[in-house]
This record gives C-alpha cells, structure tokens and sequence, in this order.
C-alpha cells in the first residue's frame, strides 16, 4: 500500500506542474506559491475537521522549519517548471535523494566516524555520479541560455532533501499527516502573500486563473499521499517509486509541451535516477543509524 501512496503522489505533483506551466504564463512565481497554499490549507483543513483530528501541535518550531525549507524549495521548483522543459525541472528537484547520501556522508565524516567513513566508498561514487548526470542536464540549459533555472532547479533538489527529512523527523515524533501537510499550506500562504505586497498581484484573467484551483488542490492530494508513504514504515521500495514523477513529466512535456531534450540530457536524467535508487539502497546499509526514510 506504501508503494500505491509514492506512485498516487508523483502523479499527483506531476499532474500539479502541468497545471503551473500553463499558470506561469498569467502569475508569477510567489502568486503562485501564495495560492498554492491558500488552497491547500482549506483543502486540508476541512480534511483534518473531517477526520477529527485537532488543528493543534505542540511540536510547532518543527512545523516552522520544516515549512521554511519546503517553501523555499517549493519556490525554487515552481521557478524551475516555468522556464525548463518539464521533465528536467521534475529532475532537478528529485535530485533530492542524492542531496540526502551526501548530507549523511558528509555528517558521518565531520562526526568523525572512520569505521562507518570506510563502508561509504559506493555511496559517494553513486552522489558523484549523481552529480554528473546534473553536469549533463544543465549542459542543454546553457545552449539555451537557461542556466540560472537550471541552477534554481538544483536549489529546488537541495531544499526538498532538507524538507523531506524534516517530514520523516515530524511521522516519528507521531504528527498526524493531515496535520503536518495543513501547517505546510499555512507556511506557502504566509510566504507568497508577504512577497506579493512587494511584486504585486496579477490581474486575474478568465479562463486562466482556473489553473490556480488544481494546483492547489493535487498540490495537497500529492503532499498527503507522499507524507502517508512516508511515515507509515517507508520501504525501499517506496524511497525509489519518486522517481516514477520524471517519467510522468516527461510524458506529459512531449504530449503537451513539445519538449525537446537533447540526447544528453536524457541520459544525464536516467543517471540521476539511478543514482537516486542506488544512493538509497547504500545509505541505508551502510548508515544503519540513518533515519529509515527522508522524503
């Protein structure tokens, strides 16, 4: 069923970038982070009143950080969608996975771990690799003088990786999802709409303001559904079906986009995703001290 919950989600947030290509065009990136979240957090709310669970925590500095790096993260991708063919800014932000091998090597080496240091010869080769299908995806970035998406895309990857382990962090401490996926919402509103008083507001056009509605609403269908993978004993199996949103993306940015990536760019995706999967499946032999799962 966790495997259901991880496939159920990447549709979900591939569906939802779709819905902000075409809403990028009208709105700008906050405006659309601002409601987003507005969105979700009614969507949720009457969720959690439906499910009877209580609106009230009493972990909220964990909600708080966990809202500040997801939003920035979030902001970052929306940035990426609007400017990069879909499939590469799905990648660059499931480049998280391999943020993650590389912040628990790096934490194991500064813990001055030797014993555990000396396991980790395969995860570092597989962020490396990583890293060098990132090199191969930017390169077409460049020729079309996207570089600086790109690099907000990989941004995007980095703040994702630090969110979804706060994610796990906030299932262990027993944070209903609801709950945990409602003061996310909270947190894109407050954000977007400080932003907004500063870039202003677009004039909302008919019928594209209509985009804003499902992406506010798959954007808290696929956050509930990935949280429940998540803190319900994740698998391995379940760590590795995120990727299943790239192939989604990029079948819809060729049916509906025309997107056209050169072949590097291509196998520079398929690396990212097998390092993912590979980086997961090492970290959790070679860390067993590691949380179960950070996504």
């Amino acid at each position: 069923m966790q495997a259901s919950w991880m496939i159920l989600a990447s549709l979900f947030f591939a569906t939802m970038s779709v819905c902000i290509k075409f809403a990028s065009a009208h709105f700008n990136t906050f405006e659309l982070v601002f409601y987003r979240g507005l969105i979700g957090m009614a969507f949720m709310a009457s969720l959690c009143r439906a499910q009877g669970v209580s609106l009230r925590t009493t972990i909220p500095w964990m909600h708080v950080w966990r809202s500040v790096v997801g939003v920035a993260s979030l902001s970052a991708w929306f940035y990426a969608i609007a400017y990069l063919p879909l499939a590469t800014a799905m990648t660059l932000n499931y480049m998280s996975g391999v943020w993650v091998a590389a912040f628990l090597v790096g934490g194991t080496l500064v813990m001055g771990r030797l014993q555990d240091a000396s396991r980790q010869g395969p995860i570092v080769l597989t962020v490396l690799s990583g890293f060098a299908g990132v090199v191969m995806i930017l390169r077409p970035t460049i020729e079309q003088n996207q570089l600086f998406a790109g690099l907000i895309g990989l941004l995007s990857g980095l703040g994702a990786a630090m969110a979804y382990m706060q994610v796990a962090a906030l299932g262990r401490v027993g944070e209903p999802e609801s709950r945990t996926v409602f003061y996310f919402s909270i947190g894109t509103t407050l954000v977007g709409g400080v932003v907004m008083l500063f870039t202003g507001a677009s004039e909302w056009v008919w019928p594209q303001v209509l985009w804003l509605l499902p992406i506010g609403l798959l954007a808290a269908l696929g956050q509930l559904c990935m949280t429940k993978a998540y803190t319900r004993g994740a698998t391995l199996l379940v760590a590795n079906l995120q990727y299943s949103g790239i192939v989604f993306a990029a079948l819809y940015g060729l049916l509906l986009f025309g997107d056209v990536i050169p072949l590097i760019g291509w196998i520079g995706m398929a690396l990212i995703m097998a390092s993912g999967i590979a980086a997961t499946a090492l970290r959790k032999r070679a860390l067993p001290q590691a949380p179960a799962e950070e996504h």
